[in-house]
């Protein structure tokens, strides 16, 4: 059986990398799983845990990416993400494609570890739709915000770390374009 593709989707927090992904997770020609990371930060209203994340304490995520069982990890205001390598190695040795949403930091970890990684970077169509789009969650404090959008800006300079780059003007345009990478990268396996 020929192994899955690992597909790295990244972006500026904000950017809508969840709300494109929801555009083409399910299309059964894109054969894609769902990689579920670890973090230790609090669930958000609407998420279920062991479907947007595992949710775990600090504690627990450290014993893990001490023990090496992290494909990547990344710390950001006070919390911990990471990929269980395990789940990950699995699920392509069945044939599965394998997608990764996970923050710039994260990504090229995963890059360093899998170089046959397809990574796609999400941009927005502004910065300022980005950070309306950040404060439009209204689920942290100006702070965190600040936070976000400062990190964003850094982010968009790692752009050419990435092999595509897909603007999210429009989700399903967004995840139109995705699916016709993911479908060209499988049938060049």
């Amino acid at each position: 059986m020929k192994k899955g593709l690992l597909i790295v989707l990244s972006g500026p927090s904000g950017v809508g990398k969840g709300t494109v992904l929801k555009e083409f997770i399910n299309d059964p020609d894109l054969k894609l799983c769902y990689s579920v990371s670890l973090t230790t930060r609090k669930m958000r209203p609407g998420e279920k845990d062991g479907v947007n994340y595992h949710f775990v304490s600090k504690e627990e995520f450290l014993k893990v990416r001490d023990a090496g069982g992290l494909l990547e990890s990344a710390e950001f205001v006070g919390n911990y993400y990471g990929t269980p390598v395990a789940g990950v190695e699995e699920l392509r040795s069945k044939g599965r494609n394998v997608l990764l949403e996970i923050e710039v930091q994260g990504a090229r970890q995963v890059r360093q570890k899998c170089p046959d990684a397809l990574t796609i970077f999400i941009v927005p169509p502004s910065m300022e739709e980005l950070e309306r789009r950040i404060r439009g969650r209204g689920t942290e404090p100006e702070e965190i915000v600040q936070q976000r959008l400062a990190k964003a800006s850094r982010e968009m300079d790692m752009i050419g770390e990435y092999k595509y780059v897909v603007c999210n003007d429009d989700p399903r345009l967004a995840a139109d374009i995705i699916r016709v990478i993911i479908k060209r990268h499988m049938e060049q396996e």
